[in-house]
């Protein structure tokens, strides 16, 4: 007798579906403001939930374990970019304010012995469908995340194959990427190490990187590729002060910052040197952690790094060449005398201080203090380079 009599109250619950399904919808046009402002497309696209949800609890009612699946199939009938077009926030909205509706409507529609019973059942399935709507928004936002590390990843390699044109800006910019930062500048860096072990997750390094440097004021777009982490940084001048507050989540070993470039376009100059710049590492291994690329120079030049070879002839060669070609000389044969100020003063027949003089000339023209003997080491690369490779006298200009 009870059996029948649910039956009989879900066939005229099931009567009142279609009234429903217009109260709801006039219930959201009226109440929710962002309701009306949205596409025919797009309230459309609710409207069809808004039934299926009423249907689906009309079927739900009449057999709870039958169709206990309900609340969640009944987002099915909504296309993916559903999730892009309103917010989990919206979405509970709307279900809060079909509820109030059918509490203030079912008395209208069904019998008075009705409306208890089919308020109760509501009241349970609308805390079925809160939990349907926050999984279909999570499975969205893994969809989103999942594409958005794919995107990312082809936007770095294309910077790292020095592919970048404006369609990489572009997709970049989908990602969030301003290049600018904090500070208004468009500047762009990329900085290349080991990647964190596999326990670590590539997502999460990912979003923690991306936090900790926007957090330090900084853009940055994140990809590993093989055993190696590669971050493109935008919107600093300064990328070592920033990575310093990234290097937690790179793996053990040598962290490598390329120069400076204007922006993300000329990224792959600043991408060359730092991968360059990796490979060379090991074999200094008291550099700093981050280093820069231009700070292994020498080790990029003999590990066969074309460019470093070329900018050591160019930048610290060819300028020692200028004019009569003493400073040349002078640091040749202090080089030559084992850092000996003295020795290199009775070499070349001249007093002491007119060494020191001359050395510290050395250092201002190109960087490299002949005194020091990291930059003893560099000056020696870059003098022999400069005599192989031979480049043009006058090629540099004091």
């Amino acid at each position: 007798m009870v059996a029948k009599g649910h039956e009989a109250r879900a066939e005229r619950l099931q009567g009142a579906t279609g009234a429903l399904a217009t109260a709801a919808i006039a219930a959201m046009d009226q109440k929710l403001p962002w309701f009306g402002e949205l596409s025919a497309q797009d309230r459309s696209w609710i409207g069809l939930v808004a039934q299926s949800g009423i249907t689906a609890f009309v079927d739900w009612f009449r057999d709870p374990e039958t169709h206990s699946s309900m609340p969640t199939r009944m987002f099915g009938s909504a296309p993916r970019e559903f999730t892009r077009v309103i917010s989990l926030h919206q979405t509970v909205d709307l279900v809060r304010t079909t509820i109030e509706m059918i509490e203030n409507t079912i008395g209208d529609l069904l019998p008075e012995d009705d409306v208890p019973v089919v308020r109760e059942a509501m009241q349970r399935y609308a805390r079925e469908v809160a939990f349907a709507a926050a999984t279909v928004y999570a499975q969205a936002a893994e969809m989103r995340g999942a594409w958005d590390a794919r995107l990312e990843a082809l936007v770095v390699d294309s910077v790292i194959r020095g592919e970048a044109d404006e369609s990489v800006r572009s997709r970049a910019s989908a990602l969030g990427w301003t290049g600018s930062g904090t500070t208004g500048s468009s500047e762009v860096a990329v900085v290349v190490g080991r990647a964190p072990s596999a326990e670590s997750g590539s997502t999460n390094v990912a979003d923690s990187v991306r936090h900790a440097a926007r957090e330090a004021g900084a853009d940055a777009l994140c990809a590993m590729q093989g055993d190696r982490l590669v971050v493109v940084l935008g919107g600093t001048s300064k990328p070592v002060e920033i990575v310093q507050k990234l290097a937690e989540w790179f793996g053990p070993g040598p962290i490598v910052v390329g120069p400076v470039v204007k922006d993300l376009m000329s990224a792959v100059t600043s991408a060359r040197a730092a991968v360059a710049g990796l490979r060379a590492a090991p074999a200094w291994p008291g550099a700093p952690r981050p280093v820069q690329a231009d700070e292994l120079l020498p080790e990029r030049s003999l590990s066969g790094d074309g460019h470093a070879r070329r900018q050591l002839a160019s930048d610290v060669y060819g300028p020692l060449t200028m004019g009569d070609g003493v400073l040349l000389d002078t640091v040749t044969a202090y080089l030559d005398s084992g850092g000996s100020i003295e020795a290199t003063a009775r070499a070349m027949f001249i007093h002491a201080n007119t060494v020191r003089y001359r050395l510290k000339r050395v250092g201002e023209i190109t960087g490299y203090s002949p005194t020091n003997p990291r930059d003893a080491f560099t000056l020696r690369v870059a003098l022999t380079l400069g005599r192989l490779l031979n480049p043009e006298p006058g090629s540099y200009v004091l």
